[in-house]
Order: structure tokens, then sequence, then C-alpha cells
């Protein structure tokens, strides 16, 4: 018969804090995501307070105590320049967040104004059926032929293609208007004409034929182009391109204008009328070339400004009443040591990665370096995980464009000479190899491999292999067939 007794042990477990959830998310939210949040604990937290422009520092004593812990030492920073010595240095410009959360700026934002986005975006969201119908108000039809042409215009899909036949059309419009499906098709042509080149047609090959007889007729390869959009195009998406020479009787030079003409055209002409407006890429952070080296400087458009609302703190006192305002107040407070904390990180991440990619940004990809997360994280002196949270949905500017700051982060391979080339380095050596090759004599994947082993990177071939169908690169025979290497 069991017995009820106690026991005791001891035993260790991981707690996450209120604090430190909060700080990890806050270091995992993109920039525009982040200015929601805050947005958001505006509305609901009376502590906080956005800061207007122009308000001094000496207004905020609660945050300039705060931004204490973020300065570096500046000692620190010269010594490990001279250390350093003639080579070039990455420095962090204006690393304070609290002076940029509560100072003057040009591009300031808070909780009251209206999205920054709205001053760049088109929110028009025009859509194709949208565009059609205001350019066939203009072709001045006749009301018969106008209904039929709006008509049309309703069948015509994302693509810009028609998805029913004339005849289901001209039913639809029945009692209103008489008409049959002979007079759907002679509105259909003034449909057709209208932008962009090739919208309204029934198959693949008219959609390519009508864009092409929007160019001049004296057009070399022109007659060719047409016939192959007619008849050919099988043949042409089997890259057989011998039969399609011998089909035609055609010479290989008109071949070859011709299928440059067809080349041109769009598949799919309605994806071109974007139906939404465009998201825009924030960056974070931006990099610039200085006078001794590369600057690193966080966006100060993304940095949330807001504070706490001394009015309301300094009325509770020390009185235990208004429990739920402390408990607000406690949380304003946890809010802006995660703000500084996700910032702090942020920069030294980012200086981090420049330091190791000064060759990638002057040289291009070629000259990237491998690094793994580790390698951050025991630069900086934090966990892998952390690193991982702080370059997610995170986007820096640089002179060679703006790029996630996990496109920096790259596996290696072991060189002859014990050095490490990165696999993104390996990829734009393939993708410069190919643009150079000579079209009628395609490298193929195993002698890729043996330029870049000469080059001191052992590569295998069935590794060439899997970076060039990553890169959406033909294999060398289709590439032979086509006549042309990919850009």
């Amino acid at each position: 018969m069991l017995k009820p007794s106690l026991q005791l042990k001891l035993g260790q477990q991981l707690t996450m804090t209120p604090q430190l959830q909060q700080a990890i998310r806050l270091l995992q939210l993109p920039a525009l995501e982040l200015q929601a949040h805050i947005r958001e604990l505006l509305e609901t937290n009376v502590m906080l307070e956005p800061v207007d422009e122009g308000e001094s520092d000496g207004e905020l004593p609660d945050e300039a105590e705060a931004g204490e812990a973020t300065q570096p030492a500046e000692p620190a920073r010269e010594s490990e320049a001279a250390a350093q010595g003639p080579e070039e240095t990455v420095e962090v410009l204006d690393e304070d967040w609290s002076s940029q959360s509560a100072g003057s700026a040009e591009s300031t934002w808070n909780g009251e104004d209206d999205d920054r986005q709205q001053d760049i975006a088109d929110a028009a969201g025009q859509s194709l059926q949208e565009y059609l119908l205001w350019q066939i108000e203009l072709a001045r039809l006749a009301p018969r032929e106008l209904a039929i042409a709006r008509a049309i215009i309703d069948a015509v899909n994302d693509d810009g293609y028609l998805i029913e036949p004339l005849q289901d059309i001209a039913e639809t419009l029945k009692p209103e208007v008489q008409c049959t499906g002979e007079d759907v098709e002679a509105v259909l042509g003034r449909v057709q004409a209208l932008d962009p080149a090739g919208v309204c047609a029934r198959s693949i090959g008219e959609c390519i034929e009508l864009q092409l007889r929007q160019l001049d007729q004296s057009t070399p390869g022109m007659d060719t182009a047409i016939a192959i959009a007619r008849h050919h195009l099988e043949r042409l998406a089997g890259r057989d391109l011998a039969a399609l020479k011998r089909e035609l009787h055609t010479s290989e030079e008109d071949l070859a204008e011709a299928l440059a003409l067809v080349r041109s055209c769009h598949p799919r002409p309605g994806a071109t009328i974007s139906t939404s407006a465009p998201q825009y890429v924030v960056p974070d952070v931006f990099v610039r070339r200085g006078d001794r080296g590369w600057l690193v400087e966080i966006n100060a458009a993304t940095l949330p400004r807001v504070r706490l609302n001394h009015g309301y703190a300094n009325l509770l006192g020390r009185s235990a009443s208004h429990a739920s305002l402390r408990a607000q107040l406690q949380e304003a407070r946890w809010l802006l040591k995660s703000l500084e904390i996700r910032h702090e990180t942020l920069i030294k991440v980012a200086r981090c990665i420049v330091e190791r990619q000064v060759a990638f940004l002057e040289q291009g990809d070629e000259h990237m370096r491998p690094m793994i997360l580790k390698d951050i994280a025991e630069a900086v002196g934090m966990h892998e995980s952390t690193i991982s949270r702080v370059t997610s949905g995170k986007y820096m500017h640089t002179p060679r464009g703006v790029f996630e700051l996990r496109y920096f982060f790259s596996s290696q391979i072991e060189g002859a000479d014990g050095s490490g080339t990165s696999s993104t380095a390996i990829r734009a050596k393939i993708r410069k190899l190919v643009k150079e090759e000579a079209p009628l004599a395609p490298l193929s994947d195993g002698r890729i491999a043996e330029l870049l082993s000469g080059e001191g990177i052992p590569v295998a071939r069935r590794t060439v292999a899997k970076y060039r169908e990553a890169m959406n690169i033909p294999s060398s025979g289709e590439r032979k067939r086509s006549g042309s290497a990919p850009v």
C-alpha cells in the first residue's frame, strides 16, 4: 500500500522575466514593426509620450541617465585605431540612442505623425481592369461598342489574358446588347491595341504577336519572329534551334534576330500594371566611406522618439496608491531600457560586420569573407541566438546597395593554402565565368570546378552544379543551344 511522503529536490530552471522577454521581442522586430508597436504602447500607456521636434536633452533627465550606458569609451576606440596602424577603421556615428530619441533632427518621427512612407509611396493601387477602362473611355467608341469593350475587359485576368470565349461574352451582354461572337471579336481588336502591349490575348502566341506588331515592320527578323510566335513556340521552348531553322527555311543570322525579338516580349503583360502600393525597404543602418575608413550610422528616421511622461510620473510621488499607474510607469522604464539595449546591440553588430566585410564593400561579391553567427557573437560578447535575432529583418544601406544583415553570413570552403572562401564569393566567380564564356563553347561544371581550383578554391563539380542551379543558370548544353550566356 502506497504511503504519502514529502521529498525535497534541488534543480535549476531558466525563467525569462517579463523584462527579458520584452527586450528579446524588441530586438527581433524590424524598424516598421517596431514603430507600429511603439504607437500601440503610446495609446495604452499614459506614462509614455512622443518626443516633439526641437526639444532639448535637458528636459529629459531620465533618458539622459539611461544614455550614459550606451556611450562608447572614446579612449578605448582611439587605442583600437592606434593598434590597427595605417589600416582603415570603422567608426560609429551618432551612437547615443537617447540623444537621437530626445534631440532635434531634420527628420523626426513620433506617435502623432502619419505614416512616413505616405510621402513617397504610390497608394493608387490601380488594377489592370481599371487601367484598361480608363483608356477605353478615351477611345470615343459608340455606346454599343463601349459596352462590348467593357465586357471584354471584365474577362481579362491579372496576367492580361482573355479567359472567356467570345461567344460567352456576347451572351452575358444580352438582352441589353444584342451581339454575336463576331461582333465581340471586332471590338476585341480595339481593346488589344491598348497599353500594355499584348493585353487581351487568348494565347501566349497571340500575346507575343501583338507585341511584335507594334514594332516597325522593317525591323530585321520581324516576319520570322511572327512565324515563331504563331506556329513554333514549342520548338523554341525545347531549344531545338536546328529543327526550327529547317522548318522556317531561314538563315542563322535571321533566326538569331527573330529569337531576340521573341525573347524581348513580355509573356505576362498584365503583371506590368501593379495592383497594390509598392513596399519599400527601410534600412536600419547606413554605411558610407569616410576620410579615414568606413562610417556606420543608425538611420535616425527608424529610431522611436518616445520618453517618460514626467508630468504623470511626478504626480505619483511615493504614495502606495495608484497601483495600475505604477505598473505602467515600470513598464515604460523597461521599454526605454529595452530600446536602449536594442540600439546598442544593433550598432555593435553592424560595426562588427562592416569591419569583416571591408573587401566586399570596396570590391564586390567576389571578395566576400566567410562569416558565421558565431564569429560575430564572439566579437561582441553575445550569444548566437541574439545575433540571429538582431540580423533578422534588419537592412544595411551600403554603396553597393541595400542588403539584409543576414546576407553577409555565409559558409566557407577551405582553400589549398588553409584560407577559406565564402560561398557568396564562389557564386559570384561562377557567374562571372559563365558571363565571360564563349557562347558556342560554354564551360561545363567540371571545367568551372577546374578553373576555381586553379585559383586555390577546391570546389567539387557537384558543388558547382548546386550553386549554378541556385542562381537559375542553365547547364552548358542548354546555354549552347540558346546561343547566349545568361547575364
